[in-house]
């Protein structure tokens, strides 16, 4: 993402002439990306680059739904939708070790063993029913899952949506909206601000992401096929 925080009001996020990779600009496919000066955070040493690859798309988009759009303090309680994933995982993971009551969802048991591996207090699957409603929901699938996300929310708690991967015009069931008090609040990436305290986050707590596998780059239709087929359980991650 680039964006300018002088015209975003101190958040480039907001700058109304933002810029997305592989959106507006060549995606990061390649073995050499250019981006202006203020977009770069610096490397911690304790992180590989496999690792601190990861933190810019996912997990910064995790961080920001959870600490800055989420409203929700450490002991309160959050449900993860399409757990499995990188978002998800990055939500289950960060949530859990900053206090946070996560629980996920994921259609695969095998997903759903290694979601309890990371911190998920409680795993389901989706439609099974929650044992009470939560105080947020971190939602990236969209159209498939927008209902029961508003559904399992509490009165006055909050919806986060950062994608729409299965569509993006569900019913919006704005009479439960209204008279249960809800919002829908929409996220997208983070500032350079929150990728630096990701990562210092990431060193002082010894999280690491979770990475499915690294392919070279010449292989990357393998890891495009394994994304499309709802194969991974975190990120994959391209090297030269």
């Amino acid at each position: 993402m680039i964006g300018d925080p002088l015209a975003g009001g101190g958040d480039e996020t907001l700058d109304p002439a933002v810029e997305f990779l592989s959106v507006h600009r060549p995606g990061t496919l390649a073995q050499r990306v250019s981006v202006p000066r203020r977009c770069l955070v610096p490397k911690p040493a304790e992180l590989d680059f496999a690792e601190a690859s990861c933190l810019p798309g996912s997990w910064l988009t995790a961080y920001r739904m959870l600490f800055e759009k989420s409203g929700v303090e450490p002991g309160g309680v959050v449900l993860v939708q399409g757990a499995g994933g990188g978002v998800g995982t990055a939500a289950v993971r960060l949530g859990s070790t900053a206090g946070m009551r996560v629980w996920a969802v994921s259609r695969s048991a095998e997903k759903r063993r290694r979601l309890a591996e990371l911190g998920a207090e409680r795993v389901l699957a989706p439609g099974e029913r929650l044992p009470h409603k939560v105080d947020a929901v971190i939602d990236t699938v969209g159209e498939a899952t927008y209902a029961a996300s508003l559904k399992a929310l509490r009165t006055g708690g909050r919806l986060v949506l950062s994608g729409a991967t299965t569509g993006s015009l569900p019913p919006a069931d704005l009479g439960r909206i209204f008279a249960n008090q809800l919002s829908v609040v929409g996220s997208t990436m983070g500032t350079a601000d929150q990728l630096a305290r990701l990562a210092a986050f990431c060193v002082r707590t010894g999280v690491r992401p979770v990475v499915d596998r690294v392919l070279p780059l010449s292989r990357v239709r393998e890891g495009l096929a394994a994304m499309d087929a709802g194969e991974l359980f975190g990120k994959v991650v391209l090297v030269p």
